[in-house]
C-alpha cells in the first residue's frame, strides 16, 4: 500500500499517515498520544518547509482517499455493519490526524512570527538609537522590505497609554496601509510604547495616511495624541535623526501644551534654538518675568495672558474670551505686567521680549520649577 509524496512533504507523513489508517482500519482503535505528537512535529516540519496548511491537509486527505479501497480492515469487513464500523473508525483517525497536524502547523507558524517579531525588534532598536555599524544595518533593513541609501522620514504617533506590537491599532494601521499602498519600502512598528512609521521621502502620501489612520482610526479605536513628523534625511543615520526630531517636537508640543495634534519639526525649529543654550533662557526668564511672582496671585495668571495675547494675535477681544475675561480685566492684567516687568505689550519690540520670555518659561516649567 503506497501512495505518492508531494515535494518537499516529509516522506515518513504520507508512509505514517498510511500505516497509522492501516491499523486503524483493522482495530477499531484512537490514536495514541505518541502517534498525535509525532504528527505534530511532522506538521511544524511542513511549515517550516513553506507548505501551507491546506496543501498539508489536500495531501493526507488524496491519500488517504487513494488508499481506501486497499485498508486491510475495509476490504475484509463482513457485512454493512462493520464496513460501516471501520468507516467511522477511519474517519476519527483520520480528523484526529489532521488536527495534529494542524495544531503542529500552527506552533511552528506561532514561532516563525514570535522570531521574526524579535528580530524587528532588535532591528527597530539598532536602528533608532544607532547601535549597530550602517553597512549591517542597511543590510539587515533589507529583510524588512527597508532601502537606506536614500532619504527617509520618520513619523511618531503617542497616545494617553503605551502601544504594543499587539496593540488592535497597530494591526489596523498596518493593513490599512498595506490595502492602499501595498507593498511599498516603508517600517510600521511600536518603539517605547509610541508608533513610528518610516517612510522614504517620496512616500509623502502614505506618512499622510498613517497620520490620518492614528488620530481618527475609526470606530472601536481610540485615536492618539499626537503625530510628529521629523524632517528629511539620508542614510541610517538619517533616519535616527529624523526619528529624534519626531520625538523632540512631540516633547516641545506637550511642555507648551500646543494645542495641534499634528506637528512637522521644521515648523517648531524655533524652539530647540531657544534651548541650545538652557543658562541664557533660564537668565531671560528669571529677568524679565521675575517681577511677575509679585503679583497677588503669583506669575501663573499674567504668565497665561502673555501667552493667550500672543495667541489670539494680540486682538483683545478673543483673548479675553479665549481667558474667561472681561476685556476690561483683560486690561487691567496688561498694565500689571507692564508695571511689574518694565515691558509694554503694546511695543512690538517689547512684546517680543515677553513672549520669548513667556515660551522659556513654558519650557522651564517656571515658576513651578524654580530656576
Amino acid at each position: 500500500m503506497t501512495a505518492g509524496n508531494e515535494p518537499g512533504i516529509p516522506a515518513e507523513l504520507t508512509a505514517g499517515f498510511l500505516a497509522l489508517l492501516a491499523d486503524v482500519s483493522r482495530t477499531g482503535r484512537l490514536l495514541r498520544r505518541a502517534e498525535l505528537e509525532r504528527l505534530r512535529e511532522l506538521g511544524e516540519q511542513c511549515a517550516e518547509a513553506g507548505h501551507g496548511l491546506r496543501d498539508v491537509v489536500a495531501h493526507c486527505l488524496a491519500t488517504a482517499r487513494r488508499a481506501w479501497q486497499t485498508l486491510p480492515g475495509i476490504t475484509a469487513a463482513s457485512g454493512v455493519g462493520e464496513l460501516r464500523r471501520m468507516g467511522d473508525a477511519v474517519l476519527a483517525a483520520t480528523d484526529a490526524a489532521l488536527g495534529a497536524l494542524g495544531e503542529g502547523h500552527e506552533r511552528a507558524q506561532r514561532m516563525a512570527v514570535r522570531q521574526e517579531e524579535a528580530a524587528r525588534r532588535e532591528f527597530i532598536d539598532d536602528l533608532l538609537y544607532g547601535r549597530s555599524d550602517l553597512g549591517v544595518l542597511a543590510e539587515r533593513a533589507e529583510r524588512f522590505g527597508l532601502r537606506l541609501a536614500g532619504a527617509h522620514v520618520v513619523a511618531v504617533a503617542v497616545g494617553e497609554a503605551p502601544y504594543a506590537d499587539v496593540h488592535p491599532l497597530v494591526h489596523r494601521v498596518e493593513r490599512e496601509l498595506a490595502g492602499r499602498f501595498g507593498e511599498r519600502d516603508v517600517l510600521l512598528a511600536s518603539k517605547d510604547g509610541r508608533l513610528v512609521c518610516i517612510a522614504p521621502d517620496s512616500e509623502q502620501a502614505v506618512l499622510e495616511a498613517f497620520a490620518e489612520l492614528t488620530l481618527r482610526p475609526g470606530p472601536g479605536y481610540r485615536p492618539v495624541l499626537r503625530v510628529a513628523t521629523g524632517r528629511r534625511h539620508s542614510g541610517a543615520s538619517g533616519v535616527l535623526r529624523s526619528y529624534e526630531e519626531a520625538l523632540g517636537a512631540l516633547d516641545y508640543a506637550e511642555r507648551l501644551d500646543l494645542p495641534a495634534r499634528q506637528l512637522k519639526a521644521e515648523e517648531l525649529l524655533v524652539f530647540p534654538v531657544l534651548m541650545r543654550d538652557r543658562a541664557a533662557m533660564a537668565d531671560l526668564v528669571r529677568s524679565v518675568l521675575g517681577p511677575l511672582t509679585e503679583a497677588r496671585g503669583g506669575a501663573r495668571p499674567l504668565l497665561d495672558t502673555i501667552a493667550v495675547q500672543a495667541e489670539a494675535a494680540y486682538v483683545n477681544a478673543e483673548a479675553a474670551r479665549r481667558l474667561g475675561l472681561s476685556v476690561r480685566t483683560l486690561g487691567y492684567r496688561l498694565e500689571r505686567i507692564k508695571a511689574l516687568t518694565g515691558y509694554d505689550p503694546s511695543d512690538a519690540l517689547q512684546r517680543f521680549t515677553l513672549e520669548t520670555a513667556a515660551t522659556g518659561a513654558r519650557l522651564l516649567n517656571w515658576p513651578e520649577q524654580p530656576l
